[in-house]
């Protein structure tokens, strides 16, 4: 038999597929549920895309205390690097929304678009991998981590010897993964 071709398809997820056959036992409300997540998901990223272009081309948007507004503007006021990976390891990386390193301070920013409180200790460890990949020592940087969501904007100026820690943990944990691929091979 000659199967048809679906390349469009390759590497794609059906919301409705064999691989994620739980959606066999759904309600209909579960199932409208997750499916208003998948878009939620799929709009985050379509603004993370339209805000990084924005701060690219400097294109300001209109002042306002909207979350997307406020992100896009401080970014590019700041003159930051929109979608930076910070890069460890193959572990032990992470793509900062925002990031800039000037005159010492650090500034990582982080656009929030869902309704999920947001944790600081993303952006600490966007810090440490910072501080690892480019070889500066925390006690050297001042840091400002901003996180952008519900129209408001939570501001942390973590000590230094925080991302030390943060530093810390990301090249032990990473010794323990490499000796346990080691192991299997």
């Amino acid at each position: 038999m000659k199967f048809l071709e679906h390349s469009n398809l390759k590497g794609a997820h059906a919301i409705l597929g064999a691989s994620k056959y739980h959606w066999l036992n759904y309600s209909d409300e579960k199932l409208a549920n997750i499916y208003h997540n998948l878009m939620a998901v799929q709009r985050g990223t379509e603004l993370h895309e339209f805000a990084a272009q924005c701060i690219r081309l400097g294109q300001r948007l209109p002042k306002s205390k909207k979350t997307l507004n406020m992100y896009v503007n401080d970014a590019i006021g700041f003159h930051m690097t929109p979608e930076q990976v910070l890069f460890y390891s193959e572990n032990c990386f992470g793509t900062a929304d925002a990031i800039s390193y000037r005159n010492g301070v650090l500034r990582i920013h982080d656009l929030k678009t869902g309704s999920i409180p947001a944790h600081i200790e993303q952006l600490m460890i966007y810090a440490g991998l910072f501080c690892l990949e480019y070889r500066v020592k925390p006690k050297d940087v001042e840091f400002e981590l901003r996180i952008y969501q519900s129209d408001d904007i939570l501001i942390a100026n973590p000590d230094p010897s925080q991302v030390k820690e943060i530093c810390d943990q990301i090249v032990h944990k990473e010794k323990i993964i490499a000796k346990l691929r080691s192991e299997e091979e």
